[in-house]
């Protein structure tokens, strides 16, 4: 079996080549993007569009009030938040849906799983959320199980979905998706006054057992998902977990009568990428030990957005273009952006475990009062430390003016380096700048394989941030999963696996095409 490792060397792309992917995309064999169960009870959720009048400035500061009662209402406002659609696109007769939570390629790996043991909610079982028609899927009931105050949300990646399109690279995305997601349910749930709770005292295969992914038998062949991660929503004070809640939500799905077939996605699968499951198994969590809760300490700048944090959440977009003559942004909004990024007690940092393990080496193009070049943040000391030792002994490592933890490595216009690293795409060079992100990666996946998702989840956690963050300072973000790896490594002098970069991201002023037509998110539910 192929070890992380050895997966993640093999799916880099560089200079001379890419990462194995398919050798021309057949539109036909294209995944459905919105999976459904045949045979499921199905719980309509209360018309989408809600606004509330939390803005993003109180949910971003931490300041969220009185829980919001838990009703169905309110959890089909929070799933709509996090995971359901925010718009559709159409250009001429090509017509496409975007969400709340961004995906590469817009493809949408993810599938979300509601555990609920409340019974003035809704009947005690686990639901499949089906973003298309914004309804749960009853999958199954459970039968006088003590598990009153539990709520729980876990998330499902189908990996077919990406490897479509990008073939081994593939599992890579995935990961970087359910991070996203993370980030996007925490201020879902936050611009409710509930937060979330990542549990880490699950292994996989109980993970797998609670959202019914190991029951292949209901899903079509080479069409599966595979567990990923699961939450608390803390609701208010009674939704404390209570000792015993773990054995009795195991015992009550193991006991439970499921229910409900997937629906073909509908593709015949031209290409094959067998080393996506090997990677799947050697990166799966065999152990239920939990990690120690850990919550930074940082003070971010406030933000002034005022802007309802639900007007925000579903007008994130990625840019697919930006102005290269748009004029610089503020020092304080990039300072603010980079402060966002600090691990603070608040959304969506309170839902994290780990100390970060994930830093910043920026391309600075357009921002007042920096000189352009390559800039480095890292987002602890000890990260400092390792990647000043880690990376070119003669970059200055000069702390920038105005703007404290960030560091001025070397003076330059980077566009085309940075256009040339991110595989030739202009949008790493037209905006105000660019980025990769570093993780610290030798020392974590020897402790534990499977942290090599953990890394890719922080990631993709960091990314949404940068996405609202843009969205609040009127500009844009996109993701960029295509960079060369080892060329962007060299850059930097990182000759060893100690740091790896594992994601790129983007923020300018961007360009609109005025010939893609926007449309309501959930017209299609006013038409039945």
């Amino acid at each position: 079996m192929i070890s992380v490792t050895t997966y993640h060397q093999r799916t880099k792309h560089s200079l001379q080549r890419y990462a194995r992917g398919p050798e021309t995309l057949d539109w036909d064999d294209q995944p459905q993007p919105f999976r459904h169960f045949d045979g499921c009870p199905k719980l309509p959720l209360p018309k989408p569009g809600r606004e509330l009048g939390i803005t993003w400035a109180e949910v971003d500061g931490g300041q969220t009030g009185t829980p919001a009662t838990l009703n169905v209402d309110n959890v089909g406002l929070m799933l709509e938040l996090a995971f359901g659609l925010s718009a559709w696109k159409q250009y001429g007769p090509d017509r496409w849906s975007l969400r709340c939570n961004p995906s590469s390629g817009n493809l949408h790996p993810s599938e979300a799983y509601l555990i609920n043991g409340v019974t003035a909610l809704m009947p005690p079982g686990v639901y499949h959320y089906v973003s298309y028609d914004h309804h749960l899927e009853r999958r199954c009931s459970f039968e006088n199980a003590a598990l009153e105050n539990t709520l729980l949300l876990g998330l499902s990646s189908l990996h077919w979905r990406e490897a479509w399109k990008y073939g081994e690279r593939a599992y890579r995305y995935c990961q970087l998706d359910a991070g996203h997601a993370l980030a996007a349910l925490s201020y879902a749930a936050a611009s409710l006054g509930w937060r979330i709770e990542l549990l880490s005292d699950y292994a996989d295969s109980e993970l797998a057992g609670l959202l019914g992914t190991d029951r292949t038998d209901d899903f079509v062949d080479k069409e599966t998902e595979v567990a990923d991660w699961l939450c608390r929503i803390h609701y208010n004070e009674t939704s404390i977990k209570p000792r015993s809640e773990r054995s009795n939500l195991l015992q009550a799905v193991r006991q439970a009568a499921w229910q409900g077939k997937a629906r073909s996605l509908g593709a015949y699968h031209m290409f094959h990428w067998p080393v996506i499951e090997e990677v799947s198994l050697a990166a799966r969590k065999t152990d239920a030990a939990p990690n120690p809760w850990q919550h930074g300490g940082a003070t971010s700048i406030p933000t002034i957005c005022q802007v309802p944090s639900t007007r925000l959440i579903r007008q994130r977009r990625s840019a697919q273009h930006f102005d290269s003559r748009a004029g610089a942004i503020s020092l304080a909004v990039f300072r603010r952006m980079l402060g966002a990024l600090l691990s603070a007690d608040k959304p969506p940092f309170d839902g994290w475990n780990w100390v970060p393990a994930v830093h910043l080496c920026l391309f600075v193009h357009k921002v007042e009062g920096l000189e352009p070049g390559i800039y480095c943040f890292p987002r602890s000391p000890q990260g400092h430390e390792r990647l000043q030792a880690a990376m070119n002994s003669e970059f200055t490592w000069q702390e920038a003016d105005g703007c404290p933890g960030l560091y001025l490595l070397h003076q330059a216009d980077v566009r085309k380096v940075a256009k040339t690293l991110s595989c030739h795409q202009a949008i790493a060079s037209d905006s105000a700048f660019s980025l990769g992100m570093l993780a610290e990666f030798r020392d974590p996946i020897a402790e534990h394989s499977w942290h090599y998702r953990r890394l890719f989840w922080e990631c993709g956690l960091l990314g949404q941030i940068l996405y609202l963050e843009a969205e609040a300072a009127d500009l844009r973000g996109t993701g960029i999963g295509c960079f060369f790896d080892d060329d962007f490594h060299n850059l930097l002098g990182i000759n060893d696996d100690t740091f790896q970069s594992l994601y790129h991201f983007t923020v300018g002023k961007p360009l609109d095409d005025s010939r893609i037509q926007t449309l309501p998110a959930y017209a299609h539910l006013d038409q039945r």
